[in-house]
């Protein structure tokens, strides 16, 4: 049976995936386990969810719902349909002040955060994959984090659902008819329910068992306390579906009662001798008003040490140390010390490493948390190759917590998982343990099995403790529901999934599951591919940062494709191994923008790019590299060449119509599928004012003075409409703010080396970067002077070009002081410009390489002294023009910057800025405003110097 096929009846076609690519790319998710769907599917609407449900039960398909793929424990994957939410279903609504937010499940938790945080409110559940992780997967796994406790967790926080069950039938428990027509429409349903509550409340022994095990955080099985808190078999079945993990329905809308957002916060890591000490600790802090104490213990600072910027104390730690990562939080400063210096009682009696010492600092801060949210990633990182990482999610009595971990480490060693870490929300009794096991032969799989046994006797049996605490139950710990509930619980789970899904289509094998083994079947292998990206443990933070996610694959995707081939390989499938290797050249290669910002949001700072850029090198020909450096060689004429391109679609364009280039272009791409698109936004500069090119005395000069390097991209096409070119608006607001300027002379023929980088053309690369770095460490008289480069993309090429240097050349480039034109206007132009004529509100576009080199808060900052305010859209990112590929792959950049512009168009600026020539034409193309450099804004806003002849 063709599934793909099938499908075709109820969704278009383009939204079906069924290519090899597309479920290999999607068998993988954040967890220890494999399965290749059948179809991947992505649903616009209601009525295609009630129509894919149909065609389950039609054709008894199992059905999986999916929006980020971060979930740890094996609940959204699935070898049925599986249904990607995470393109079209990202609609939020803020009501009542920011006290309620209306959620889709395909957006993330850190937007709709982003989106409260000018009301100063939050949502309660706050994981350490907040970022990643979409209020779908937030919702179905009940989760929590580090702040929320228990008290404001998914469950606690969720005020009304609209949901679809597994018949079709849709309800909300916001409609007040409904509550009378799930009886009337559902009534075997409304029966069962009532009944399973009469059950419980019978049984005082059950219902104060449930009472109590929702104290502490539980993600085991369902959500019984409902049955507790709630009468109405709707009010019961809402929030049953809190934690449900897709396998009672779909959440399709959720509107959730929104938590305080403190703005004053106050942060510290705090060492102490062991563990047990730390543990220790976390009552008197729980006592004094601390919302987060995370613990760590060695192995766990051990696997962040080498991290830069770490406090250094991480390197020196003895063996036995631990430390727990604290935060106070308060609506004033006042408020905030009084809850810091009431700990002081307490803190005189913890066994410390060195005096507890706050920070305030919101870098230092984000820092800190940063470190706390790799540590998982971060121990797959280290892993031994061939070997997976498991994540098990566990909480204790806070009290027995110290006497618990002592009682892992002992199972550690037993089963020797040497590298094995803890870490987790101590104030909650929650911790995570973190162990490398590899799963290639059944000696290593029985060591996991007795391994696990042994800690769910010690979590169940001895301390009463929970096997899920926030992550939800999947299949790792299905086989044990019944042995942490009891009987009598567990049957009343298996009712409740047998009269809502009597098929068993909804993720089967998910919560509930006969199978006493299933933690041990369809695991996951992570055989070694290639060193760029062999510390990828899949967990999916990159990917919303990725240009290309919602046309082809995510950097986690391109990781796994990768590992399939070599499996495939290895297995001699051929055949399946070529096709892959053919489908792989578009979606792997062609439409990465190798921005790098994945490496920006993983903890591990993988570059997918840098993977992406080497097999570009590797598929270069000899001629084809012998072509690039030729170009590189005679860089000028190519230019020229360009130039003349540019002034002939402009003639063109003159003659038969402003859009007769791009119309001229569609039809040739037609034909040849790599020919470039002309863009109505490539206007040609001009030449440079000669002027401005001369050398300076250093012994006689009287003011600042700097080198400019005039990028190849401004000084070709750094034009803008019924304005001056880039390099003359640099010149003037240089000239205006008193500062010399010198250009090198033969400048035609330099180049930053980003068009043969990020093609993979080293040779070439190299070349150019060679013989740029020798120009410019003439003309700066050996260092004396800084180097200003007009684009934020080729100041940070040319910062990163020392590894193809010469030896000569990189003792040179060592000397050098290259800065982009940010840095230049904030640490330069600013201090010397003077008094200045503000614009109204503007709009930024923060470009990739800005948001690596570290420059977003320096760029707003230079656009808030030329403006009223200054805006970033909460959905900027990569645009995906990546130089010239999105004039080759348009799709990508429409793709790129559909949410960024859709933001931007529903308000009017005065001014819309940038950092970058061609990201500015996608941005313009985008928006139909035109986005410009911020030299522009710059220069339009500082007043003139010179004498008025009037």
């Amino acid at each position: 049976m063709d599934t793909g096929k099938l499908l075709e009846a109820i969704l278009p076609k383009e939204r079906i995936k069924c290519r090899l690519i597309d479920l290999v790319a999607y068998a993988s998710d954040a967890g220890f386990y494999y399965l290749r769907p059948k179809a991947v599917v992505q649903p616009v609407s209601e009525d295609e969810i009630i129509a894919l449900l149909a065609f389950s039960h039609q054709h008894k398909i199992p059905i999986t719902f999916r929006t980020g793929g971060t979930s740890l424990s094996g609940q959204s994957i699935t070898d049925g349909i599986l249904v990607d939410l995470s393109q079209y279903w990202n609609q939020l609504i803020i009501e009542e002040e920011g006290n309620l937010v209306r959620v889709q499940p395909g957006i993330t938790g850190s937007i709709v955060n982003n989106y409260l945080k000018k009301h100063k409110r939050k949502i309660g559940p706050d994981p350490s994959s907040i970022d990643a992780a979409m209020m779908g997967g937030i919702l179905s796994n009940n989760s929590s984090g580090m702040c929320c406790g228990v008290s404001l967790n998914s469950y606690h926080t969720t005020k009304h659902i609209r949901f679809i069950l597994p018949s079709g039938k849709s309800f909300s428990t916001e409609k007040q008819v409904d509550y009378s027509r799930f009886e009337q429409e559902c009534p075997e349903i409304y029966s069962s329910i009532l009944n399973l509550r009469q059950q419980i409340a019978d049984n005082p022994t059950l219902s104060d068992r449930i009472r109590t095990k929702y104290l502490t955080k539980n993600t085991v099985g369902y959500s019984l306390n409902a049955f507790i808190d709630y009468s109405h078999p709707l009010d019961i079945f809402s929030h049953l579906l809190i934690g449900a993990e897709g396998t009672l329905g779909f959440i399709a809308e959720a509107v959730m009662e929104t938590v305080a957002d403190y703005p004053y916060k106050s942060s510290a890591f705090i060492y102490f001798e062991n563990i047990y000490s730390a543990c220790q600790a976390i009552e008197p802090l729980t006592l004094t008003g601390a919302e987060a104490v995370e613990l760590m213990d060695r192995a766990s600072l051990r696997s962040i040490e080498n991290v830069k910027g770490v406090p250094a104390i991480l390197k020196t730690l003895p063996e036995e140390a631990a430390a727990l990562l604290v935060e106070y939080q308060s609506n004033s400063l006042d408020e905030l010390q009084a809850k810091i210096e009431s700990l002081a009682p307490y803190s005189a009696k913890f066994l410390l490493l060195e005096p507890i010492s706050f920070t305030s600092d919101p870098g230092i801060q984000a820092f800190y948390w940063k470190l706390r949210k790799g540590m998982f990633p971060a121990v797959g990182a280290v892993r031994a190759s061939g070997t997976t990482v498991v994540l098990e999610d566990i909480a204790f009595p806070v009290a027995q917590l110290g006497d618990a971990i002592l009682d892992l480490h002992v199972l550690f060693a037993k089963y020797k998982y040497e590298n094995a870490i803890i870490f987790g929300h101590a104030k909650d009794g929650n911790i995570h343990f973190v162990v490398t096991q590899s799963f290639n032969s059944a000696e290593e799989v029985d060591r996991y099995d007795r391994f696990l046994r042994e800690v769910v006797e010690l979590v169940v049996n001895k301390y009463d403790g929970t096997l899920k605490a926030e992550h939800g139950t999947g299949r790792n710990m299905s086989p044990f529901v019944e042995t942490e509930w009891g009987t009598e619980a567990y049957q009343i789970m298996k009712s409740l999934k047998k009269v809502i899904d009597p098929e068993n289509l909804l993720n089967p094998g998910v919560i509930i599951n006969e199978n006493k083994n299933a933690h041990l079947q369809d695991l996951k292998s992570l055989p070694g591919v290639e060193q760029e990206v062999d510390k990828c443990i899949e967990c999916g933070y990159c990917e919303h940062k990725c240009p290309s996610r919602d046309v082809t694959l995510t950097p986690r995707q391109r990781i796994v494709v990768r590992r399939e081939l070599a499996l495939l390989e290895a297995s001699g499938k051929h055949e399946l191994h070529a096709e892959l290797v053919k489908q792989y050249q578009y979606d792997g290669l062609d439409t990465c923008a190798v921005d790098g910002l994945c490496a920006t949001s993983c903890p591990v700072d993988i570059n997918t790019g840098d993977l992406v850029k080497r097999l570009r090198r590797e598929s270069h020909s000899p001629f084809s590299n012998k072509v690039a450096l030729t170009v590189s060689k005679n860089f000028h004429l190519v230019t020229v060449l360009v130039n003349f391109a540019l002034e002939a679609g402009t003639l063109v364009n003159s003659v038969f119509g402003k859009n007769a280039m791009m119309g001229l272009t569609k039809g040739l791409k037609k034909l040849i599928p790599e020919f470039p698109l002309w863009s109505n936004q490539l206007i040609t500069s001009g030449a440079i004012s000669g002027k401005y090119v001369k050398e300076i005395d250093l012994e006689t000069k009287t003011g600042p003075a700097v080198v400019y390097f005039p990028t190849c991209i401004s000084r070709v096409m750094g034009g803008a409409p019924n304005k001056k070119s880039i390099p003359d608006s640099f010149l003037s607001v240089s000239e205006k703010s008193g500062i010399q300027v010198i250009i090198p002379a033969g400048i035609e023929a330099l180049c930053c080396g980003q068009l043969f980088s990020s093609k993979g053309y080293n040779m070439a690369y190299a070349d150019k970067c060679n013989e740029t770095i020798d120009k410019l460490w003439t003309v700066t008289k050996e260092g004396m002077l800084p180097v200003i480069l007009d684009v934020t993309s080729c100041s940070h090429t040319l910062q990163q070009c020392r590894p193809v240097l010469n030896e000569l050349n990189k003792q040179r480039f060592d000397r050098l002081s290259i800065l982009d034109s940010i840095d230049y206007l904030h640490d330069y132009v600013i201090p010397a410009c003077g008094p200045v004529e503000t614009k109204g509100t503007v709009v930024l576009h923060p470009v990739c390489s800005l948001q690596k080199m570290g420059l977003e808060r320096k760029f707003v900052s230079v656009a808030s002294h030329f403006s009223e305010k200054a805006e970033v859209p909460i959905h900027s990112g990569c645009c995906g023009m990546a130089g010239d590929r999105g004039f080759i792959f348009p799709e990508l950049t429409a793709s790129a910057t559909a949410p960024e512009a859709k933001e931007v168009m529903l308000n009017s600026y005065e001014g819309y800025y940038s950092s970058g020539k061609t990201c500015e034409i996608s941005m313009s193309d985008a928006v139909g405003k035109n986005y410009e450099s911020i030299l522009y804004l710059a220069d339009e806003c500082i007043k003139d110097k010179s004498p008025n002849p009037n």
